[in-house]
């Protein structure tokens, strides 16, 4: 069993990477509002200097959403391949990240995976 998580930038894919997930199976996630560390320091006068790194990245990127799912370990590279068809590849900068963790236990799921 892994947590799987996903930083989407590209918060405009959302829709369309939860019901991919639903068409192949993958059920339950939560997901939160987030901004990275240069959004919010851009927006401190004390920490200036840091624009610089906002320049490199898209201006217009505000916010992005994390997406929390438990998903078996045979799973994760479903996972994967949806996101990263669907976002275009997260390869491709200011597009988001995935990443897992091992879980060794997990109570409250109702939904068998």
């Amino acid at each position: 069993m892994k947590l799987l998580v996903i930083v989407l930038n590209k918060v405009e894919c959302l829709d369309k990477l939860l019901t991919s997930f639903g068409k192949n199976h993958i059920p339950g996630a939560t997901i939160l509002d987030s901004r990275g560390m240069a959004q919010e320091l851009g927006e401190h006068d004390e920490l200036r200097f840091l624009g610089s790194l906002r320049l490199l990245m898209n201006p217009a990127h505000k916010e992005n959403k994390t997406i929390f799912m438990v998903v078996p370990d045979e799973k994760v590279d479903t996972v994967s391949g949806i996101v990263n068809k669907v976002t275009g590849g997260l390869d491709k900068p200011d597009t988001g990240i995935l990443f897992t963790v091992p879980i060794d236990r997990v109570e409250g799921m109702t939904q068998t995976l």
